[in-house]
C-alpha cells in the first residue's frame, strides 16, 4: 500500500521504535518501551501526548470509564505499545480499532517489543464513533 494516510507520520514512529529496539532489545516490560519512546520524541521534537484519555460516549453520555491510548502522535496517529512474545494479536487489533473509533482519529500502529525482531502493525479506520 504506497498512498496509505499518515504515511510519513508512521514511519517517524517505526524509526523511533526501530531505535528503542535496537539500543533495549526485546523482553523488557510496555512500560520501559514507553519511557523509551518518550525520551526520542522528546530528542526528535514530535509532538505527541503519552496515556491520552479517550472518552467512550453511550446513547449520547459520556461513560465514567476511559479508555488511555500509550501514545497519541502529532494529534493523528494512535499508538498502542507491547510486550509480547506471542506477536500482535486480534485482541490487540480490535484494542486499537476501538481507540481509532472513540478517537476520532483513523490511523493507528501497534508496535510489539516483546520478540528479537520488532513487529508493527500499521491500521486504518474510517469508522468513527457517533
Amino acid at each position: 500500500m504506497e498512498n496509505f494516510p499518515l504515511k510519513n507520520e508512521t514511519y517517524e514512529i517505526i524509526g523511533v521504535c526501530m531505535e528503542v529496539q535496537r539500543t533495549l532489545g526485546f523482553g523488557f516490560s510496555e512500560v520501559i518501551y514507553k519511557d523509551a519512546m518518550e525520551m526520542e520524541f522528546i530528542a526528535n521534537n514530535f509532538f505527541y501526548l503519552r496515556e491520552d484519555e479517550l472518552s467512550i460516549m453511550y446513547k449520547g453520555q459520556k461513560l465514567k470509564h476511559k479508555f488511555f491510548a500509550d501514545f497519541t502522535y502529532n494529534g493523528q496517529v494512535i499508538v498502542e505499545v507491547k510486550s509480547c512474545d506471542k506477536g500482535i494479536t486480534e485482541d490487540h487489533i480490535a484494542q486499537i480499532l476501538n481507540y481509532l473509533r472513540v478517537s476520532g482519529n483513523n490511523v493507528g500502529l501497534i508496535v510489539n517489543f516483546g520478540k528479537r525482531r520488532l513487529e508493527y502493525k500499521r491500521l486504518i479506520s474510517n469508522n468513527v464513533m457517533q
